[in-house]
Order: structure tokens, then sequence, then C-alpha cells
């Protein structure tokens, strides 16, 4: 059975695993749904997104599924093999997947985009919370890439972690302004965003 990948295309974690799968050049089927389909329940009772199958394996959570495709096929390594060498890939990885999204993507883009009243008006008391941290989360984040990549001088599947979110955070005015006034990570997602795996799963 091929590869599918399954999930609603602007969730960010769902566009990572498909930058893994493409980083590796592993043919996938993308299948578009929402978190809490019935599609989506029938692999993950939470509803969460995305989920996977793949020749009888049905996984779900994307540091799973992003590992496992890195591991199952063939292709580059976007997690070193030795211990020693992914340890720092992993530690962004977590990151990433937990405060940088947690702050980004819960408490920024996703109340810019779903947090509305009746009239159709964002709901800013969360983000007006949340903008005030930005400046230390993007400082944070322009040293982690200093090196070219996040945490690195080499492309890593830490950074198919980061992107999604750098290009979601954007799309607002005070997430726009902090990727502005970053001396590295706007060099650094300019760099990354021309990369195929980028490119080709946008929307």
């Amino acid at each position: 059975m091929a590869l599918e990948i399954i999930g609603f295309p602007r969730s960010n974690f769902v566009r990572t695993v498909r930058m893994v799968a493409q980083e590796k050049g592993v043919a996938y089927e993308h299948i578009a749904a929402m978190p809490h389909s019935d599609e989506v329940k029938a692999i993950n009772p939470l509803g969460l997104i995305p989920v996977m199958r793949h020749d009888g394996l049905d996984l779900v959570e994307s540091s799973a599924i992003a590992h496992y495709i890195d591991t199952a096929f063939d292709g580059p390594a976007l997690v070193p093999t030795d211990p020693r060498e992914a340890a720092p890939v992993n530690r962004w990885i977590a990151t990433v997947n937990t405060s940088v999204d947690q702050m980004l993507m819960r408490r920024y883009v996703v109340e810019y985009a779903f947090h509305k009243d009746a009239d159709g008006n964002v709901v800013r008391d969360v983000i007006d919370q949340t903008v005030k941290r930005l400046p230390k989360m993007f400082a944070f984040l322009d040293t982690a890439v200093a090196q070219g990549y996040l945490g690195g001088d080499n492309f890593t599947m830490a950074d198919c972690f980061l992107m999604p979110i750098l290009a979601a955070v954007q799309n607002f005015p005070e997430g726009k302004e902090n990727m502005e006034n970053s001396p590295n990570l706007k060099p650094y997602f300019a760099k990354v965003s021309v990369r195929p795996s980028f490119t080709e799963t946008a929307g």
C-alpha cells in the first residue's frame, strides 16, 4: 500500500510530515481531511491530525509519523543515526512541537484565524497577551538558526517542523514585523522556503 498522509493541508503538522516525505523522495498520497472527521477518527480516536497509513500500519502524532518516514524509506537521513548527533536534532524537534508551536500557532495564528465574535471581528484577548512575548521567542529562534539551519549547519527534520510555523505566523502583522527584525531568521526562512519540499506542500 502506498503511503497516505491524511489531514487538513493548512495544518503546520500535516505540512511538516509532507515535507519529510518530499525530502526523502517518497511518493505519497495526501488526503485532505479535517480534524475530528470520520476518516481521521478511524485512525486516531482523538481526532487529531495528521494521521498516516502505510502497508497495514496506521500511525498518529506528527513526530512519530515523521520519524517513521525517515527510517522506513531510502533517502537522506533527516535525523542522524549517531545518537550524539541525533540528540540536538531531537531536542529542537521537541522544542518546536511544544514551546514554539504553543506560542506562535495555538496562541497567535489560531486565535487570529478562528477566534472571532458574532460580527466576525477577531477576539484579541489572547493575541494581545502573546504579542508581548513574540520578541523574546523570535530572538530565541534567531539565535538558534545563526549557523544556517535550526540548531546547526545542516538541514534536518527540525527545520521541517519549524518552517510551516514561520510561514503561518507571517500572515499576521506582529509576526511579520518580528520576522523583519530578525537578522538570522529572515534569511534562513528565505533560503529554506525555496526548497521543493516547502514550495510543493503549500496549501
